[in-house]
């Protein structure tokens, strides 16, 4: 029975906080090019309450708790990443763009839905931990995530899933994954 009862809590929370976030999103079209509506997930930056519930939803999550550190992706997952990872006390793993990590890196490039681009990993920092939870700011077609996964795989790490504040569930990115999402937000 209290199961149940935290999980209708649970579902209560998320759906209010899902409210709050679409709310206070800013929505750009025809950025970064015609035809794509650019959803602004910055915008709820200034909302210091919101960011608050925000992280402490998404250090909630089964997929983060289960994981050894929390790989954040260029450059707004950064931002949730890294909150998540203070609030939880793991470490974090920074993929960047080309150019901007130092040391022994592994890449891969993928498609993104207005264009190309390619994700770089540390090495070493790799080395020191098994599995891994992805965390950013929005999920459309998965081509970002799904690089993360298969430079992971390639270096037989486990990846418990991906959290993200919001999900583009019309792009259907989850069907290029391997591993579980958990998002807040969700646009059909």
């Amino acid at each position: 029975m209290f199961y149940i009862v935290s999980s209708y809590r649970e579902l209560i929370f998320i759906k209010m906080l899902s409210k709050k976030i679409e709310d206070n999103i800013k929505s750009y079209p025809d950025f970064p090019k015609k035809g794509v509506l650019f959803r602004d997930v910055l915008s709820v930056l200034d909302k210091p309450d919101i960011f608050k519930e925000i992280i402490n939803c998404m250090s909630d999550f089964s997929l983060v708790k289960n994981s050894d550190a929390i790989i954040a992706i260029d450059a707004r997952g950064f931002i949730f990443g890294s909150a998540v990872s203070l609030h939880l006390g793991k470490p974090i793993i920074f993929a960047r763009k080309p150019g901007k990590l130092p040391g022994n890196l592994i890449s891969y490039s993928y498609e993104l839905e207005y264009g190309k681009n390619t994700l770089c990993l540390q090495e070493d920092v790799l080395k020191k931990h098994d599995n891994f939870c992805i965390i950013d700011d929005l999920l459309a077609t998965g081509g970002t995530v799904s690089s993360i996964e298969k430079m992971l795989s390639e270096n037989k790490k486990k990846i418990t899933g991906t959290a993200v504040v919001i999900e583009l569930t019309f792009l259907n990115g989850r069907s290029a994954l391997e591993n579980p999402v958990e998002s807040i937000l969700k646009y059909s």
